[in-house]
């Protein structure tokens, strides 16, 4: 039980120091990693060796699927090629259903792009279309908002979820896969919410949005927009397929090649080339330091060293022994893959970060994945899925993303609360009921 209040006692460093001393998760998660391990007797040489597997071990696996993913959002949003496809998919869908146009734009633009990046892009949109539909714009808010949070906490190669699964060992296609379609379920839910409740709250100084212009002058076309994010997504999954026990796809050359092109740093490596072909041409001014590769590694660096100082800290619990302890402490009480959700969402709530809460809770679970009957690769998949559905819970006035909402909608605490903060709720225990039901049937 001391082990148990020693961790209880180093998650609330990490929060405090985060929240109240402003304090970088890296050093925050760094220096619990290194108290847990002091507080706990572990050795000297242990812990060094701990820092220097868990973050050479997790960002060997995930660092450059992280900065590639992170490069390719750069990319589409810089060059328009984002904003070409929410314009398609709000063509398709029709402007008559802006709730459900403005909800599948924000879940699709959040795999490549940051949820908060891609609010400030697709609001204009948002609100010129629920003026001329004449529709509550705090419904059709809630509807992009929480189409944004889904992909962004379960769909790789967003960099939490990525992350999160490099720490479990989850096999990437496998996360993608079923988090395509948890997500996707749990938004049912949401488009409820959003049409029957949120459109019922009204926005008390509502501010108007600038006029939708063209991202740039010479926007690249639907095709070329659509093959950076489709086609490393396509070669992770195959590959994925391929490697099923039952050899679907032979056990040839083929298997070899896709073995290798689907490995999900080669496979974002060419989402990276593709995604330099937007751009009419490239220049100096694109691929500089100043340009929009040196500030999507700007962007990526705090992402990957956060990553791995979760990955520091979960080899620390592990070798600390906890893992036995809590297998112990568990007994009967079969919480499975409700403990990483709560939590995800627990952390979530107290500092504001989903990719925080994703890599945190990552890192505490990892080795305690064999007591919660976690063992399997669609078991580990799925305990990503788990953190995820917790990460979302709740978004309110810590969180980066609930004051981009409120300050550029002009809603106040209260309504942002309802919107998004409610919104949130509902998004995360929808999706982590529906992870437990798919649970019986494939775990």
């Amino acid at each position: 039980m001391i082990l148990l209040l020693i961790l209880i006692i180093c998650l609330a460093f990490v929060v405090i120091s985060i929240i109240r001393f402003d304090l970088h998760p890296f050093m925050a998660l760094l220096l619990a990693a290194i108290g847990f391990g002091l507080l706990s007797g572990m050795s000297f040489d242990t812990i060094l060796q701990s820092i220097n597997d868990g973050f050479g071990g997790v960002l060997g696996k995930i660092g450059l699927i992280i900065l590639f993913g992170v490069i390719i959002g750069s990319f589409l949003e810089n060059s328009g090629g984002a904003m070409v496809l929410a314009s398609r998919i709000l063509r398709v869908i029709g402007e008559k259903s802006v709730h459900l146009a403005m909800m599948i734009t924000g879940y699709i633009i959040s795999i490549p792009v940051f949820a908060d990046s891609g609010f400030i892009m697709l609001h204009p949109l948002n609100k010129s279309l629920s003026l001329k539909s004449k529709l509550p714009f705090a419904g059709t808010t809630a509807a992009m908002a929480l189409g944004l949070t889904a992909s962004h906490v379960m769909v790789p190669p967003t960099p939490g979820p990525v992350a999160a699964a490099g720490i479990l060992g989850a096999d990437l296609g496998k996360v993608i896969f079923f988090g395509l379609i948890v997500s996707v379920l749990s938004l049912f839910t949401c488009y409820i919410f959003a049409r029957k409740y949120c459109d019922k709250v009204t926005v008390s100084n509502p501010i108007p949005a600038p006029a939708a212009t063209e991202l740039q002058q010479k926007a690249p076309g639907l095709f070329k927009s659509f093959l950076p994010v489709l086609v490393p997504i396509f070669l992770i999954i195959l590959n994925s397929v391929a490697m099923f026990p039952t050899a679907p796809l032979g056990q040839g050359s083929l298997v070899n090649i896709l073995g290798f092109i689907g490995n999900p740093a080669i496979a974002l490596l060419i989402g990276v080339f593709l995604v330099m072909t937007l751009p009419e041409r490239i220049d100096k001014k694109i691929i500089s330091a100043s340009g929009w590769l040196g500030k999507a590694l700007l962007t990526a660096a705090p992402i990957i060293l956060i990553t791995g100082a979760g990955g520091i800290f979960g080899k620390v619990l592990q070798n600390s022994g906890i893992a036995e302890l809590v297998s112990s402490q568990l007994g009967n009480t079969n919480l499975g893959l409700w403990l990483p959700f709560l939590l995800a969402a627990g952390l979530k709530t107290a500092q504001g970060s989903s990719t925080v809460a994703l890599i945190t809770t990552a890192s505490i679970v990892a080795p305690l994945m064999p007591a919660l009957g976690l063992e399997s690769e669609i078991a580990k998949a799925l305990g990503v899925l788990a953190i995820g559905a917790g990460s979302a819970v709740a978004s309110h006035a810590n969180d980066s993303f609930f004051w981009v909402l409120t300050q550029m909608t002009g809603m106040n605490i209260k309504e942002g609360n309802q919107v998004l903060s409610l919104g949130t709720i509902v998004f995360g225990t929808t999706a982590i009921i529906i992870i437990s039901i798919l649970s019986a049937f494939v775990i």
